[in-house]
């Protein structure tokens, strides 16, 4: 058993995280009001349709708690269509400004607007007519008079006690963030395999793979014709991997499917010519090549079989198996 003490403590511990969570709940209920209101709402909508018609990049910049979200801004901005980059305030001094080009635009994180490091980034779009979005919690601030478009965020109380380590402040700022990379998303109609082609790697990437990119196809399907016997039937879904073959018409049209569990409930026929139609699963369950591979395997798990045939214009042009789905990583 815990000493009383302990208990103290993990209560107050507790009680300190439900506090800091109800805090930040409120900075970001906050938040979303001043984005109903006219001054933000107008400027956050400014800000979309300047990024979106950005033919450079995205150049996110703060320091310290900013910079770190800033970094996480840069990066889900990449990922979902928006070229971006994250520059240090700091180092911009030491000759990081020459990432920056004509046609990018500079979005700077600063929650009183009066870092001192930002001074020479503001500088050097305000020379060379860079376009500047500047987040800040003070519109009248340096930082915020010097902003193309200012992106004024309501005045939070931290969760810190102490009213100074940056926390519902940062939450705030991540989530103006992810507001305006969703609604990117959006505009541009940004889609599932566009997503994919920022993230091909890990299970993510795997989950977005569609069916025609593990598909065995041509050669490897097993296929007979409408007509052909059990034993044609048995002899072709033996030659291949996947236990199973496909029935097709002679316009390459799936008819129907036989599959190992088919080959044992045939046990009992009386002859091994009998037509592979008396044998065979009718319209079988298809995908055509664009369909995901989660949803492939989800469809294989809802109706209990182990592969699935890939249709495009109702004509056969693969087969994907369970093992296939698997061995890329989707599950």
């Amino acid at each position: 058993m815990q000493a009383p003490a302990a208990n103290l403590l993990a209560e107050s511990g507790l009680h300190s995280a439900l506090r800091t969570t109800q805090i930040e709940i409120e900075a970001l209920e906050a938040f979303g009001e001043a984005l109903r209101s006219p001054p933000l709402r107008a400027s956050f909508l400014d800000a979309v349709a300047m990024i979106a018609d950005l033919s450079g990049r995205l150049i996110v910049t703060g320091m310290g708690k900013s910079g770190l979200v800033g970094r996480k801004i840069a990066a889900t901005m990449s990922s979902t269509g928006t070229p971006s980059l994250f520059m240090h305030s700091s180092e911009a001094s030491h000759g990081d400004l020459g990432m920056i080009g004509r046609n990018d635009i500079v979005m700077a994180l600063s929650w009183s607007g009066e870092t001192t490091e930002l001074g020479d980034v503001i500088s050097y779009c305000r020379r060379f007519g860079v376009k500047l979005i500047v987040a800040t919690a003070h519109a009248e601030s340096t930082a915020g008079r010097a902003a193309d478009i200012c992106l004024v965020l309501p005045r939070v109380r931290e969760a810190c006690p102490n009213e100074l380590a940056p926390t519902s402040s940062t939450t705030v700022q991540a989530v103006l963030g992810d507001a305006l990379a969703v609604a990117l998303i959006e505009r541009r109609g940004f889609t599932r395999s566009d997503f994919l082609t920022f993230h091909p790697g890990g299970r993510l990437g795997a989950r977005l793979t569609t069916v025609a990119q593990l598909m065995a196809r041509d050669a490897d399907v097993p296929k007979v014709l409408v007509g052909a016997t059990l034993v044609d039937a048995t002899i072709e879904m033996s030659r291949k991997r996947h236990g199973c073959t496909a029935v097709v018409d002679d316009d390459g049209r799936l008819v129907g499917a036989f599959t190992d569990g088919d080959l044992r409930r045939s046990f009992t026929a009386k002859h091994l010519g009998d037509d592979i139609r008396d044998h065979m699963t009718a319209t079988p369950i298809s995908v055509s090549p664009d369909t995901l591979t989660s949803d492939a395997l989800r469809i294989l798990n809802e109706n209990a079989v182990s592969a699935l045939f890939v249709c495009k214009d109702e004509r056969l042009v693969g087969v994907i198996h369970l093992h296939d789905i698997l061995r890329a990583g989707v599950a």
